[in-house]
Formats: C-alpha cells, sequence, structure tokens
C-alpha cells in the first residue's frame, strides 16, 4: 500500500506541470493586456510600457514561466497582477467559502442519492422507483445556473424564507478564524450567526448538489440491483434475516465500490465547477476568484487557482482509490 501510495504521488508531478503548462499557455491567447486593465484605458503609452516591465510581462514567455515554476517550487505561488498581494496569503479566505459550499452539497447529493438509490432498488418497479428516477433524469440535465434562479425566486423573492446571495449578513459579519464560517461560529458559540450561515448555504448548496445527486442516484439503483440478485443475498433472506439489514448491511456493502467512485469524482468537479452556482449566488469563492482575475488578465492568480483545484481533485482520486482495499479486502495494492 505504501509502495503504491508513493507511486501514485511521484505520478501526480509530470500531470500537474503538464496542466500548468497548458493554462499557462493558454491564459496567455486571452485578448487584453493585463498593464493596460490595471493603468485603464487612458493610460499613455509610456505608462503601461513601465507597468508591463514592473510586472515582468516584457520577458520571453519561456522564461516567465520557468520563474513561476522555481517559485512554485519554493512555495512561492505569486503575486496578484490586481492586488499586488500574495497569492498564498490571499487565497484561502476563497478556498474555504468553496470548501465550505462544496462539502454540504456534497453532503446532501451523498445522503439523498445513496438512500433514493437503495430505496429505488429495493422497491423495483414501484411508484418510488419510478418518480425517483424521474427525478433523477431531470436533475441531470437541469441546468445549474436556471435551477439557483428559481430559487432565489421562489423561496428568496416570493416566501422570503431563504437569503439569495453572500456567506453572512453583510451588516452583522462572521468573525472569521478558521474562513470556514460554520466552524467559525461554533468556535465562538454564536448560534445565532450559526442559523444565518446555514440559511446562506442552504440555496447554493441544493442548487449545487443536483447533478450529483441524480447520478449517485442512478449509480446506486444500478448496483444495487446486480447486488441483490446475488446468491448471498437470496441466502441471507432465506434464513429469516429482515430486508433493512440485508439491503443496508450487506447488499450496501457489496454495493458501495462503484458509489464511491461517483463521489469521488464528483465531489473533485465541485470544487472546479462550482463558479455558477458562486456567481448566480454571490458566493466569494475560489471560482468566482479566478472568474474575477481571467477578467483582469490575472495571469498568477489564475495559474495557482487552477492548479490548486486540480491538485485537490487529483489527491480526492488517490484518496478514493485508497479507500478500496480499506473497504474491500479482496482488493490489493502493490
Amino acid at each position: 500500500m505504501l509502495a503504491y501510495t508513493i507511486r501514485r504521488l511521484l505520478l501526480l508531478v509530470p500531470v500537474l506541470f503538464g496542466l500548468l503548462f497548458i493554462v499557462f499557455m493558454m491564459i496567455r491567447l486571452i485578448p487584453g493586456d493585463p498593464a493596460q486593465i490595471i493603468l485603464g484605458q487612458l493610460a499613455t503609452e509610456e505608462a503601461i510600457h513601465a507597468m508591463r516591465e514592473q510586472l515582468g510581462l516584457n520577458e520571453p514567455w519561456y522564461k516567465q514561466f520557468f520563474i513561476y515554476v522555481i517559485g512554485l517550487f519554493q512555495g512561492d505561488l505569486g503575486i496578484s497582477l490586481r492586488t499586488d498581494s500574495q497569492i498564498a496569503d490571499e487565497i484561502w479566505p476563497f478556498l474555504a467559502a468553496t470548501f465550505e459550499l462544496s462539502f454540504c452539497a456534497m453532503l446532501i447529493a451523498v445522503f439523498v442519492g445513496v438512500n433514493a438509490g437503495i430505496i429505488s432498488a429495493w422497491f423495483k418497479r414501484s411508484w418510488f422507483d419510478y418518480i425517483a428516477m424521474v427525478l433523477a433524469l431531470i436533475g441531470v440535465s437541469m441546468p445549474i445556473f436556471w435551477l439557483g434562479l428559481m430559487e432565489q425566486w421562489v423561496f428568496g423573492l416570493q416566501l422570503e424564507w431563504l437569503p439569495t446571495s453572500g456567506r453572512e449578513e453583510v451588516r452583522d459579519p462572521v468573525q472569521a478564524i478558521t474562513h470556514l464560517y460554520i466552524i467559525d461560529t461554533l468556535i465562538q458559540g454564536d448560534t445565532e450567526k450559526l442559523w444565518v450561515v446555514i440559511k446562506h448555504l442552504i440555496l447554493p448548496s441544493v442548487a449545487l448538489a443536483t447533478i450529483p445527486m441524480a447520478i449517485i442516484a442512478r449509480i446506486t439503483r444500478s448496483t444495487m440491483l446486480e447486488v441483490m440478485n446475488s446468491d448471498f443475498i437470496r441466502t441471507a433472506r432465506a434464513k429469516g434475516m429482515s430486508m433493512f439489514w440485508v439491503v443496508y448491511k450487506h447488499s450496501l456493502k457489496n454495493a458501495v465500490i462503484p458509489v464511491l467512485t461517483i463521489i469521488g469524482l464528483q465531489t473533485g468537479l465541485l470544487l472546479g465547477g462550482a463558479i455558477l452556482t458562486e456567481t448566480i449566488f454571490s458566493w466569494p469563492g475560489i471560482g468566482r476568484y479566478i472568474y474575477d482575475a481571467i477578467g483582469y488578465r490575472d495571469y498568477p492568480v489564475v495559474q495557482s487557482g487552477i492548479l490548486i483545484v486540480a491538485l485537490i481533485f487529483v489527491m480526492i482520486n488517490l484518496i478514493v482509490d485508497l479507500l478500496y482495499a480499506a473497504i474491500d479486502p479482496r482488493i490489493k495494492y502493490r
């Protein structure tokens, strides 16, 4: 197991390096000059040239890439062209916001999706099965931006039950400690602000959870149906074991590997694909951070943001692979 883990970690280096090079080249194909955007449309050519010199944009692309990679090996993510701040110092609050949103969304997706898939397989061809699978098909097909706007209109504007944007009340902000607001309010023992934070999380979490929830439900149903037709399940039923224990103890344990794979992939996709949800709900996450950086042609922020998201994605997949062996003793890594 240890040798396998080390090999996988070493393989991450060329993968991330190749991704970084592709991103580095692609963002420089975006029309626009960072110096021009920073100084404004009325800036003189001399001022623009001086700004480009200051930012190092006059250097050849390969020299810029070499300098950036050397900085990464030293733990330096670079300096934002827009804010003139160290990216390593300013990126964590945005990452924390996305972590919190993605965790809540995946919690909803796993809980609802897995149980919906189990019950659909348990009561195959029942009214619940048909309704759940139709809703899953709708969930996979539904655009997140449309669902988010409908949530805002119904629950925010019409019913006025939930806030439609942001992470907190602007007039009474949360005192940030970890920048994970649920944890921060629990540390401070402020239940009133905790409820405010949860209310702000509900709509974007549900919107973001819709697609993974539908996919998890469909995969869970198909794998559970296959396992429940196995001989050992029929034997357990013949011995008089209750259907609840047969389904949740024996069937689910043997059907969890494909479901775990989907959960791992969807978790990684949530971290990188939350930009639409964050934009609609004005959520200050990493997707919004990278999106704004693209608008300002802030190359170091875009490069570092995508690199961090990619690193998290591949680490999640590595953890999922290692969990296979922990769940199923028949799987051995050498």
